[in-house]
């Protein structure tokens, strides 16, 4: 049984298996994936990839890049990129409009749920830098939402908003970037911007996380896998490791000579 949805549905489907048949699962579940953005990133490229990581699909994306990390010598200049893509690249609006890229929420109970946790943050001290409201007083549409001054041991950083929302903090170094992107309970994806491959190789490796994009963001391929760590959930689809989802390995034994 495959199954792709919350954190919270997966735990009854992994208890209603194990209460009846034990049926075999992979769970492709919730996510609060890390952008880390280095000082040496091509910072155009890092804001127009980082924006498309969390607004794509109108933030309703399990691996969407909802937390981003940026150097401190480079926040302000990132910033000021990340709010001119957001700007240009995601206008909210009627989704039959050919210029709209996002379009209304799913339903009204999520429509509710992120203005609740846009409320959330602006009570835990994050700085409200974007958007933060309903978009017209008709229809559950929500403006892209940018926080800074973020911290790990804030609800919006912790929390699957599964919204238009992105929360961005500061590191000094590659060391604590990294720990910042691990301090998670999930662990779908990840993203790093930098010029040097050594960075981008020693990030991809130590974080957590089952898919890492490197100056790029929600690239997908068919012949790849794709799957989370920790309660992102296990298994995988796409790719021929996909198949082994499907199948069962069996061994069948012979004693070509009777005689002992």
């Amino acid at each position: 049984m495959a199954f792709t949805g919350s954190t919270l549905t997966g735990r009854k489907i992994m208890e209603g298996s194990s209460g009846s048949n034990l049926k075999k699962l992979q769970l492709e579940l919730g996510g609060k994936s890390a952008q880390i953005v280095c000082a040496d990133a091509d910072l155009e490229n890092a804001a127009v990839q980082a924006a498309g990581g969390i607004f794509n699909n109108h933030g309703q994306s399990c691996n969407a890049g909802s937390r981003i990390f940026v150097h401190e010598s480079i926040h302000d200049k990132f910033l000021e990129l990340f709010v001119k893509a957001t700007q240009e690249n995601f206008k909210v609006g009627d989704p039959f409009d050919e210029d709209t890229i996002q379009g209304p929420q799913i339903n009204k109970s999520q429509f509710e749920k992120i203005l609740n946790y846009i409320e959330i943050g602006k009570q835990e001290g994050a700085k409200l830098v974007y958007g933060g409201k309903r978009l017209g007083n008709r229809g559950y549409y929500i403006e892209p939402t940018v926080f800074t001054n973020c911290h790990n041991n804030m609800r919006i950083m912790r929390e699957e908003i599964f919204g238009p929302v992105v929360a961005i903090g500061t590191f000094k170094t590659v060391e604590e970037a990294i720990e910042l992107a691990n301090d998670s309970d999930y662990g779908l994806a990840g993203g790093v911007y930098t010029t040097n491959l050594d960075t981008a190789i020693r990030v991809s490796n130590e974080i957590k996380a089952g898919t890492i994009w490197v100056n790029c963001f929600d690239v997908f391929d068919q012949s790849t896998p794709f799957g989370g760590y920790k309660q992102s959930g296990f298994g995988k689809e796409l790719g021929k490791y996909a198949l082994q989802e499907y199948t069962q390995v069996k061994v069948v034994k012979i004693q070509l000579n009777s005689k002992i």
